[in-house]
């Protein structure tokens, strides 16, 4: 699992950063390699809480009845799904370390702030987890999870600015996606790893922990319904 996060990253920067960002130059007054980057850096960290609070949450919620099990302990559903948003969370911060790594080799990079990005992709790990374990809680099998990555997850990866700036967008389309989350990672993560100016980071950082405090009760209340505690 460890070795598959350098790949995907890997494609994207050499095929997309250095193939498409040869004609496009520069973006955001940085190579598009870079914006590339940094962007992919937090729409990572999104997929990987995604799938691991949606497949590897419902895995041991249903089929595998681990729950159940856990609960024959003093360990409450409060519990047991914050560890599963620590767990989320994790691996999001993994993958995105490996998409550091591999944009470190390709002097993207900049500056002392990139150590920041760790605790900042644990956050957006962090928001991601609540909203795809609430997923689970509705899943009543693994293709119902298809809905969800269709209809929000790449919808919100297309236009969150991972790919070029949200100010590109019609102004009506501008407004509505300050409302999701992934927006408010990228505009953290982006100056970070390229060592330009945070803006607004306090609202950037509210935003991220509106959702996942937010996503975390409603996970509590819809998966103690589904598992009748």
């Amino acid at each position: 699992a460890i070795v598959l996060n350098f790949g995907e990253p890997t494609l994207y920067l050499l095929g997309l950063g250095f193939g498409l960002g040869f004609f496009i130059g520069e973006m955001g007054d940085m190579p598009y390699i870079a914006f590339l980057a940094s962007g992919i850096v937090a729409s990572s960290a999104m997929t990987t809480a995604s799938f691991e609070g949606m497949y590897s949450v419902f895995t041991r919620m249903v089929p595998q009845r681990t729950y159940e099990a856990i609960m024959a302990t003093p360990t409450d559903i409060d519990d047991i799904l914050a560890g599963e948003m620590l767990w989320c969370a994790t691996k999001a911060l993994i993958s995105a370390v490996a998409i550091l790594i591999v944009a470190f080799f390709l002097d993207v990079v900049h500056g002392w702030q990139v150590v920041l990005v760790i605790p900042v992709v644990f956050l957006i790990g962090l928001c991601f987890a609540g909203p795809a374990i609430v997923m689970s809680a509705l899943a009543s099998n693994y293709d119902f999870f298809n809905y969800y990555f269709v209809l929000v997850i790449t919808p919100m990866f297309i236009v969150s600015g991972v790919f070029y700036p949200i100010d590109t967008l019609p102004e009506v389309m501008q407004s509505a996606v300050q409302f999701l989350p992934l927006p408010h990672a990228v505009a953290l993560t982006r100056p970070l790893v390229t060592g330009q100016e945070l803006s607004q980071p306090l609202l950037h950082v509210s935003v991220l922990l509106v959702y996942t405090i937010i996503s975390y009760y409603i996970a509590v209340v819809m998966v103690r319904k589904k598992l009748l505690v």
